[in-house]
């Protein structure tokens, strides 16, 4: 209590010192999500009344780890956006060591949505909705077009070309010791199909459907700059478009709003700049292949810590969502899905299945109807993770036992199905087999969609996929 009254008074003075007008701190109140960084609802006692403001803040006061921008440079980059007629919030104080509080920025507070799956289905943003991909494109437009020269911007971030990119992230999976073949097969794509002849620009790096703030005027605020670099500029075009952040609308490209002509033609009219789409496509594969490697991550965290969250679990099995859009944007064709046997058969009373519906069934039927917040969030998706478990259980073996027949044969050499995986991709990453293998596509394609059933069946991706199936 001490601590967090001590916090709150230093906050109070500095506010006091450095916002003009302020006459005192009301309240300061920490916001859920954010796991990068702290941030908070501020409210003061002004000439006018009460006036809210926003803080973004290193967690505990301590400094973000190297490979980010960290929030004095995210600060810097904010404001260079917003002279560059970009939609930000106006920094009014970046904290300084003095201050006490660690590294972060106070900034005035903006009202829309941030939540990705409201900006693409809230009908009291039906009106603007059709506007965003072009808005979104003239917003990247200017973002390209900030001098990191003169902004100071040049010497605070790291350059990135796209082979250094693809490189550093296929490395990080491989750190990860789990063979997953449509990850190595879409790095070698990346690789064979590099982007050059482009000038690096200022890059967002994280421009998505979730990352911009929207009221119904159009979008209000561009959101989390912190792992910004100078790099090629359609890796924000490209990432805007992965269909990750589409929230189940497929149909709808770019955030699951717009349209690609959409975007592209906002872009080229603020920039006088045409948009290859070929580039695009490269960094929706990238995105795709990037996040997959991201979940797989998420599951690290959960194996060594210290966040042992079911959340962090869960996300490790949304890798497969990733890799079934890495297949439709590369690989798409005809696969056979794999229907459960029969009713799992057992002696016992009751059965494995039955013991983890009970369990499901608790937490969704109990628990969730007697708490609120965080917690019910988590018996979600507790819930969701049993869900998977019992598909895991109807299909799982006879799918294992299926791939390793069928790799068997694609690599002509006998083994267990792991021994397999890990010849298949040792193989790719050694340019020891072509990407148009015979049955290489086939055997992806086949193995990563019927994985996605059991992880995410309702996933946008999966039933893209679908289109193209055939019973079995």
């Amino acid at each position: 209590m001490r601590s967090q009254r001590s916090f709150e008074e230093s906050l109070d003075a500095v506010l006091q010192a450095r916002i003009g007008g302020c006459r005192g701190l009301v309240s300061a109140e920490r916001l859920s999500g954010g796991a990068s960084q702290e941030t908070y609802r501020l409210v003061i006692r002004a000439d006018a009344g009460e006036r809210k403001l926003a803080m973004r803040r290193a967690p505990g006061a301590v400094s973000p780890s190297t490979g980010q921008a960290g929030l004095v440079t995210e600060a810097m980059l904010m404001r260079a956006a917003r002279e560059a007629s970009v939609p930000e919030p106006e920094i009014l104080h970046v904290l300084a060591p003095e201050d006490g509080l660690g590294e972060g920025f106070v900034m005035e507070w903006l009202e829309g949505e941030t939540l990705g799956a409201k900006i693409v289905r809230d009908p009291s943003l039906d009106a603007i909705r059709p506007m965003l991909a072009e808005q979104c494109g003239e917003i990247l437009a200017r973002i390209h077009s900030i001098d990191l020269r003169a902004s100071g911007l040049e010497s605070q971030l790291a350059r990135q070309s796209p082979e250094q990119y693809v490189r550093q992230t296929w490395q990080r999976y491989q750190a990860l010791h789990t063979p997953q073949p449509m990850i190595d097969f879409s790095a070698r794509w990346l690789l064979e199909h590099l982007p050059a002849g482009f000038a690096p620009t200022l890059v967002h790096n994280d421009f998505r459907n979730g990352n911009i703030m929207v009221s119904p005027k159009g979008v209000v605020a561009v959101l989390d700059w912190e792992i910004a670099h100078i790099g090629d500029p359609m890796r924000d075009l490209g990432w805007i478009c992965t269909n990750s952040w589409r929230f189940g609308r497929s149909d709808l490209p770019v955030g699951g709003f717009g349209r690609y002509e959409d975007l592209f033609r906002g872009y080229e009219q603020a920039s006088g700049r045409n948009v290859d789409p070929e580039r695009v496509k490269f960094w929706q594969v990238f995105g795709s292949f990037w996040w997959s490697v991201g979940c797989l991550g998420m599951a690290e965290h959960y194996r060594t810590g210290p966040d042992k969250s079911v959340e962090r679990a869960a996300i490790g099995r949304r890798t497969s969502e990733c890799q079934v859009d890495c297949v439709n944007l590369l690989i798409p064709g005809p696969v056979a899905l794999r229907s459960p046997a029969g009713e799992m058969s057992s002696i016992d009373m009751p059965r494995i299945d039955e013991l983890v519906t009970s369990v499901r069934d608790y937490l969704r039927e109990d628990v969730m109807k007697a708490t609120t917040g965080r917690t019910n969030f988590l018996a979600r998706v507790a819930g969701n993770s049993l869900d998977v478990v019992l598909r895991e259980l109807a299909v799982g073996n006879q799918l294992r036992s299926l791939q390793a027949d069928r790799l068997r044969r694609l690599l002509e050499q006998d083994g267990d199905l792991e021994s397999l995986r890990l010849t298949l991709v040792s193989r790719l990453r050694e340019n020891e087999i072509a990407l148009g293998h015979p049955g290489l596509a086939e055997y992806l394609r086949e193995s990563v969609v019927n994985q996605v059933a059991i992880d995410q069946p309702g996933y946008s991706g999966f039933k893209t996929a679908l289109a193209n199936a055939r019973p079995r």
